[in-house]
């Protein structure tokens, strides 16, 4: 009560997803007068992350962040959704990531008076932001070795089906497939490492966990009988790569920062096992300041002979392909591998496409999730540097999203 400004956020339907751009807006200011915005969002950990920027309001004392441009603070210019994808905690190298998708994170918006010296508050409200739609349910299964979450879209279908793979610090990631269920796909998220009773570094991975995954959503009745996607970030790349060139049921995958060759884990088959890449821990470089360590170089020459046993034979695959990656990947030669990939399809006359994004880190993540440019990895132990470029990270995070989704819907 008694505030003098009304903050807004458009289209204000009940439930925003976390992937819906907004409109964000401020009346009942003076003309031209200057105020600073602020958005803050307690993650499920008690983590506080924050942005914000200035602004000056229009002649008629209102605010659009899709047409007024912030003249300071967490970014520069007109950036309709840069409160949210600008935010970051008070403690360094925090990942924001949603653990529990049955709850919405929630983002206080608020309008202070002035600049430089922030008073008054002047108006604010809260706006929540889910990531699972209405009518998406959320099953948790534990068929046989499987350990995942099937996520279904409201409603009969038949649906495209989906198999969602995370990297190499394990446990059992749901906020990306919730997100792609409210979009229509049944999603199942899939753990391999570091969850319940699967060990955080397996000796050995084997194909036909991964096959039981593919016959259990392929015999769920609301999931399309033309076959199914795979989408994995980071290990969960090459992962995905690996079903596709293995697993009849493959008709379409997604390697986000991945890699062309078999990292880390054996991978056994039936009747043949893919080795480990060779790499080298000792070519880690860690700063001695930040104790930050950057992993790019422990991995043997790709393009050496040698190393050729360690390839995923994509070109032997009647999947599609779409590979993403980072130019300021500084985890992995992301795009580097990539394109060993596309190659080697297109010189077998297979399709391919391939996006890598200037500016953007190791981990493209759905839209708004802000950019983590460092954190401790959960197996490793260890701070690792992802990199990106915040704006640049942001824009390739809603680009990538829209071509996945476009991919899948096309392909399957």
């Amino acid at each position: 009560a008694g505030m003098a400004a009304r903050v807004s956020v458009l289209p204000s339907r009940r439930r925003c997803l976390f992937d819906d751009p907004v409109q964000i807006r401020v009346a009942g200011l003076q003309p031209q007068q200057a105020v600073t915005l602020r958005a803050s969002l307690v993650d499920e950990s008690g983590e506080l992350f924050q942005a914000h920027a200035l602004y000056r309001a229009g002649s008629s004392g209102e605010l659009d962040l899709s047409r007024s441009p912030a003249l300071g603070g967490s970014y520069l210019g007109v950036e309709p959704m840069g409160l949210l994808w600008a935010l970051q905690s008070k403690t360094p190298h925090k990942r924001l990531a949603k653990r529990n998708v049955l709850t919405p994170f929630c983002v206080d918006l608020e309008v202070y008076e002035g600049h430089w010296h922030v008073s008054r508050l002047l108006g604010k409200c809260t706006h929540e932001r889910w990531f699972l739609g209405e009518g998406v349910k959320r099953i948790s299964v534990r068929e046989g070795r499987l350990r995942a979450t099937l996520f279904l879209p409201p409603g009969p279908g038949p649906f495209p089906g989906l198999i969602d793979l995370y990297g190499s610090g394990g446990g059992l990631i749901e906020y990306r497939a919730s997100l792609l269920a409210s979009r229509g796909f049944v999603t199942l998220a899939l753990a391999y490492m570091s969850f319940e009773d699967i060990p955080a570094m397996p000796e050995i991975l084997e194909l036909s966990y991964f096959e039981e995954a593919v016959n259990f959503l392929r015999k769920q009745q609301q999931v399309k009988d033309t076959g199914i996607g795979v989408l994995g970030l980071s290990k969960g790349g090459d992962l995905a790569l690996s079903m596709a060139t293995f697993l009849p049921g493959i008709k379409a995958a997604v390697s986000i920062s991945g890699s062309s060759f078999n990292s880390f884990i054996p991978l056994k088959g039936d009747g043949f096992t893919i080795p480990v890449h060779p790499y080298d821990l000792g070519r880690m470089k860690i700063s001695d300041e930040s104790g930050l360590v950057d992993f790019s170089d422990v991995v043997d020459d790709h393009t050496d002979p040698a190393t050729w046993n360690c390839r995923i034979p994509v070109e032997r695959s009647l999947a599609k392909f779409l590979f993403l990656s980072g130019l300021d990947d500084m985890n992995w030669k992301s795009d580097l591998y990539c394109r060993d990939a596309v190659q080697r399809l297109q010189q077998h006359g297979r399709e391919a496409e391939f996006y890598s994004y200037p500016g953007a880190g190791h981990l493209l993540e759905p839209p708004y999730l802000p950019l983590c440019k460092v954190s401790i990895h959960r197996v490793l132990g260890m701070l690792v540097h992802w990199g990106g470029q915040w704006r640049e990270h942001a824009k390739a995070q809603e680009d990538a999203w829209r071509r996945i989704q476009g991919f899948f819907w096309q392909h399957l």
